[in-house]
């Protein structure tokens, strides 16, 4: 052994290891937690200045910036990126902070698989992102990988499948700790129907995670031998079926979309009651809407395949099971706004995030509704209106509230509060910026306007222009938010020990059973 391991400090224990050794060997799921964030963070600026370039070629017609190839690259890229890069390693990272302070366990189940997992991440993503460096450059198949254009591809198609592999073992390692340590660690007296909504919401979408992943990795498995191996799964000349692929892709693919919105619905749960002063409305019909809309949302999966020719039997029951799963989600939101009824509200920025989740949320949930509808998801199909759709979800849904959560924990996290001033100017505009680039989208999908296409016909100009407006606006508005946590942690104004004290000191970190309230008024704050 080197001297370097028998290092000692002056009291005789192990000194810790210090500098880049300290973060790469880190089993403190603290320091795992603020891994993960800052990899996402990195990662929200790469797959986010696509977007960019996507929107800034799209600001008029004709052909200005990139080639057609690289523009589906792009598109491709951003989708990946977004999805296994940036939301799901930020909520991950909330769960490992969170989740043993909330229990009261002293770290994770299994610290070391901690380290493990998140190390995977980074090397995902530059497998990914340097795919774009190959002969022929990043694949250009789109996110969702479909056969036959992602059979056809050159060697970045391979790394893409690879890159997602490691993702989801990430992702599958990373929920098998949780649930342990969820199941197994808690404090004495933190019965399961007394964990913080946070909690509850993670515990959930890890089971979600461990069931649909392995299908993911079955679906590029299949991909990867019809590429290099002479089988034929997905190969029509073959005798294969390129529509089978579909369903096994969005068998994983529509849980997957709950995996990305439940962390956020626990996120807004926490910070509703707490800036309202009062405890969260039907805490136990939260928890069994959360557990309801999870296995819904394996009964969905074909709504995203209403064009491919399915029996009407078949549409008839996606259909009707795409506009159940609105139910559940539907208790949550008159549950955020039961709680704030009445309530000593005040708006710091975690509050205002939360509050345009809920409204923002609502509309993509809506626009969903409509896309349920066979007939009218025909006809909208592949257009712009479910881009628009989706980014309601995924924007003003998973990203809003991976801000308020970091607003909102930031205090607890670096021991200084954060500016309030450039919060709330990041606040307005993200929320400025996010409605226009989004909304508009609608009426370009109404009017027929194909995703994924690099030119477009010359009535469809006007709006693209002012949904490249809000891009940048949108965009460029995360520089104030990078500002503000780099400041955060290098300064500022200590926080008190009850960072968000309002009435009574009520931080409910524990929600249930909520204390004897009637609603009638509104609690006095002192």
């Amino acid at each position: 052994m080197s001297d370097a391991a028998h290092a000692h400090d002056d009291h005789g224990h192990h000194a810790r290891p210090s500098g880049v050794m300290r973060w790469l060997t880190t089993t403190n799921h603290k320091d795992i937690g603020s891994l993960y964030l800052w990899f996402s963070f990195i990662m929200l600026f790469a797959a986010g200045s696509m977007a960019l370039l996507i929107r800034a070629e799209l600001f008029q017609p004709g052909m200005q910036l990139v080639q057609p190839d690289f523009f589906n690259q792009l598109t491709t890229m951003h989708g990946l990126i977004m999805i296994f890069g940036v939301i799901m390693p930020a909520f991950t990272g909330f769960a490992n902070w969170q989740v043993p302070l909330m229990l009261g366990a002293p770290d994770m189940a299994f610290p070391r698989m901690n380290n493990w997992s998140f190390w995977l991440l980074p090397v995902a993503g530059i497998l990914l992102m340097s795919s774009f460096l190959l002969p022929g450059g990043a694949s250009a198949g789109g996110w969702t990988m479909y056969p036959p254009l992602f059979i056809q591809g050159g060697i970045s198609y391979d790394l893409t499948i690879l890159a997602v592999h490691i993702m989801g073992l990430s992702s599958i390692m990373g929920s098998i700790n949780i649930i342990t340590t969820i199941l197994n660690m808690r404090a004495p007296g933190i019965t399961l129907m007394k964990m913080p909504m946070f909690v509850w919401t993670w515990l959930i979408t890890a089971y979600l995670l461990i069931a649909t992943m392995p299908v993911l990795a079955g679906a590029v498995t299949m991909l990867l031998t019809d590429r290099n191996f002479g089988t034929h799964f997905f190969n029509a000349a073959g005798g294969g079926d390129p529509v089978m692929f579909q369903h096994i892709f969005w068998f994983f693919g529509h849980p997957e979309v709950y995996i990305l919105i439940l962390p956020a619905f626990g996120i807004v749960s926490q910070i509703i009651p707490t800036f309202s002063r009062k405890p969260l409305f039907g805490y136990a019909s939260m928890v069994y809407a959360t557990a309801s809309i999870a296995i819904l949302s394996f009964t969905v999966w074909a709504h995203h395949m209403f064009a491919v020719g399915m029996p009407v039997a078949a549409q008839l029951f996606f259909m009707l099971t795409t506009m159940l799963i609105a139910v559940p989600t539907g208790v949550k939101v008159f549950n955020w706004v039961a709680t704030m009824w009445k309530g000593s509200l005040t708006f710091e920025t975690p509050m205002l995030f939360s509050i345009a989740f809920v409204c923002l949320f609502t509309i993509g949930g809506f626009s969903g509704l409509v896309l349920a509808i066979a007939p009218v998801d025909i006809q909208l199909q592949d257009t712009y209106y479910v881009v628009a759709h989706f980014h309601y979800v995924l924007v003003s849904g998973a990203l809003f509230s991976i801000f308020a959560g970091i607003y909102f924990w930031l205090p607890k996290w670096t021991g200084h509060m954060y500016d309030e001033t450039l919060g709330k100017w990041h606040f307005w505009l993200s929320v400025i910026g996010m409605n226009t680039v989004f909304f508009p989208m609608h009426f370009l999908g109404l009017a027929g306007m194909p995703r994924r296409i690099p030119d477009y016909a010359l009535q469809f100009t006007d709006f693209n222009q002012i949904a490249t407006l809000g891009a940048f606006i949108f965009g460029f508005s995360q520089l104030i938010f990078l500002a503000v946590i780099l400041k955060s942690i290098k300064g500022g104004a200590r926080a008190p020990d009850r960072v968000w004290e309002g009435a009574e000191g009520l931080e409910w970190t524990v929600p249930s059973p909520a204390p004897y309230h009637t609603f009638e008024t509104a609690p006095v704050v002192k």
